[in-house]
């Protein structure tokens, strides 16, 4: 299937198959439309040479996507989507990285307080509690490597290995503690106050977080109104679409028709114990900094309580989220009123990051 861009979409989707079709409308609404604007004479020439068309500007096409299951949506500008990817790499962001070692985590075990119990080691990392917690098991995940940008498949695949032996030590610490969470700010611009390479692990009880459990509470109505399981079919319609991205075996993934912020990508696994999904995740990082370009992300593992609960998660799979955050030597905020209060405005078309990711990750 030819790819096609976020502008397409409602066409596109009315070229799918009958059933695909009907899927897709039942995960999401889309609309179109028009914003039209005037360029005065004075500003004519500058307009045609930084955006290539004045037509395009005085007429730009917006597309609204909404999720209906889960009501998460994005608002996309056909006019910012066409814009190139940008690949670039900033001599003084790998200079401000360079000045900062030596920081405390360069020697944790001495910069850092340890967890009651104790400490996880890895081969390229090991764990620390977090000084200043906002839950009451909160752990940091410091890497060997003081550039976070600096990543390996085998460094990835050891963070996330030792953050999941960290919430195994948390439970046995507290039973109660069963919902875990891993999250990853690289850099300033994606709410990292520290540059040496870190990640973020909790756990917290009597429920997972809001958003978690939001989703849980989503995918259940779903299955309970159509039948069906609600992450099978949003990774069906993305396929359909051509939204995904192959990987060899067991993990599956697509860039978000909702993403929550620029190039959002979505994987789904049975359990990231398996090794398939961490793996996925680390090939798909290291695309986004190698071949995207990307500088500063954040990254939130989703997964199913550590141990049996009394609320249904038989159907919630072990999920990554992954999106670009820009770059850090950007000081116009990439979050503002209308993310935080109605719907992420995105610049980037999820059939580029599709495609993109698609040629670096094919088998």
């Amino acid at each position: 299937m030819s790819r096609c861009s976020i502008t397409q979409l409602k066409e596109r989707i009315e070229t799918l198959p009958d059933e695909e079709r009907v899927l897709t409308h039942r995960l999401f609404a889309v609309d179109t439309a028009t914003g039209r604007l005037v360029i005065p004479g004075s500003m004519r020439a500058w307009v045609g040479e930084a955006f290539g068309s004045v037509e395009e500007v005085e007429e730009q096409r917006i597309v609204r996507v909404t999720n209906r299951i889960t009501l998460e949506g994005a608002l996309f500008n056909g006019l910012r989507a066409s814009r190139p990817l940008d690949t670039g790499v900033d001599a003084n962001l790998e200079a401000e990285i360079s000045r900062t070692t030596g920081d405390p985590f360069c020697q944790p075990e001495k910069g850092t307080p340890e967890d009651i119990f104790g400490r996880v080691r890895g081969a390229h990392s090991i764990t620390a509690s977090n000084i200043a917690k906002y839950d009451a098991f909160h752990g940091v995940i410091v890497f060997d490597e003081h550039d976070p940008l600096l990543l390996t498949p085998e460094r990835v695949d050891d963070y996330v290995s030792v953050g999941l032996e960290w919430s195994r030590r948390v439970l046995e610490t507290d039973p109660d503690a069963r919902y875990f969470l891993l999250i990853w700010n690289c850099l300033w611009r994606a709410g990292g106050s520290i540059i040496h390479g870190h990640a973020q692990v909790t756990a917290t009880r009597h429920g997972h977080y809001p958003k978690i459990e939001h989703l849980r509470r989503s995918a259940l109505g779903y299955a309970a109104e159509y039948g069906s399981n609600y992450f099978e079919d949003l990774y069906r319609v993305h396929d359909s679409l051509g939204l995904s991205i192959p990987f060899p075996s067991g993990a599956r993934g697509f860039a978000s028709l909702t993403p929550v912020k620029e190039r959002e990508v979505i994987l789904l696994g049975r359990d990231p114990e398996d090794g398939s999904l961490r793996r996925a995740f680390a090939r798909v990082l290291a695309a986004f900094v190698e071949d995207l370009g990307a500088k500063s992300f954040n990254v939130a593992f989703y997964l199913p309580p550590l141990a049996p609960v009394e609320e249904d998660w038989s159907s919630f799979p072990a999920m990554v989220r992954l999106v670009d955050r820009g770059s850090p030597a950007n000081r116009t905020s990439d979050i503002g009123a209308m993310e935080l209060y109605a719907a992420p405005v995105v610049a980037s078309d999820p059939f580029e990051v599709a495609g993109r990711l698609g040629r670096t990750l094919a088998p």
